[in-house]
């Protein structure tokens, strides 16, 4: 384990319409659980120090889901009200839920199930190692999600607009970006539409889950 000076935040991003699905991906099951609540169960037993939970409305079952969770030190959810302006305003919301200690902030989608304790504490990890002030899980060549963010990048996430995800800021940076391998049973796709959801399904029913 990489010794630290400085807690690390998880971001985890679930204050999309879902409009592409036609119902709330956060709700969807994976497995017996709900995808939130598979993702939060995740990040909450990973090395993270913090784990924050944007979305756009706490009305309904959402608020009902997350009753359990609030006992969990480290956990903390946060309401966009200005989700319709994009990822951007999600990542910001998120940061302001941020306590100023947090020296690092990881930023995980929240409709990638494959993202689970072990692959955050992977990133994690290599990241530190690093001392670098970015960095992000690839697979094969192609750099995909989590990303994580030193505190010095804070103000160029803080600038972000629409759906111009925290992805984008490690164009044109990689001298100061580490890209951390991910294992070869990771699966990093996300779920945008129906189709999505069946697929991942059916993968996972390849592996005999």
């Amino acid at each position: 384990m990489t010794e630290r000076k400085e807690t690390t935040a998880g971001l985890i991003l679930m204050a999309g319409a879902s409009s592409r699905m036609g119902t709330p991906k956060a709700l969807l099951k994976i497995g017996k659980k709900t995808m939130v609540e598979h993702i939060l169960d995740e990040a909450l037993k990973s090395d993270l120090d913090r784990v924050i939970l944007v979305v756009a409305s706490l009305d309904g079952e959402m608020g009902a889901i997350l009753v359990p969770y609030e006992q969990n030190r480290k956990f903390r959810v946060v309401e966009n009200r200005r989700s319709r302006e994009g990822m951007g305003s999600s990542i910001i919301a998120g940061l302001d839920a941020v306590s100023e200690e947090c020296g690092h902030i990881m930023v995980i989608l929240g409709d990638m199930p494959g993202v689970d304790a072990h692959i955050i504490n992977h990133l994690l990890d290599g990241y530190l190692a690093s001392h670098k002030n970015m960095g992000a899980i690839t697979v094969g060549r192609k750099r995909s999600h989590p990303v994580i963010f030193s505190r010095d990048r804070y103000g160029d996430l803080r600038k972000l607009r629409g759906d111009r995800g925290a992805r984008g800021l490690l164009d044109g940076h990689e001298e100061e970006v580490c890209l951390v391998n991910a294992p070869s049973a990771y699966d990093d796709r996300d779920m945008d539409t129906p189709e999505d959801y069946r697929a991942f399904w059916g993968n996972q029913e390849g592996k005999g889950r």
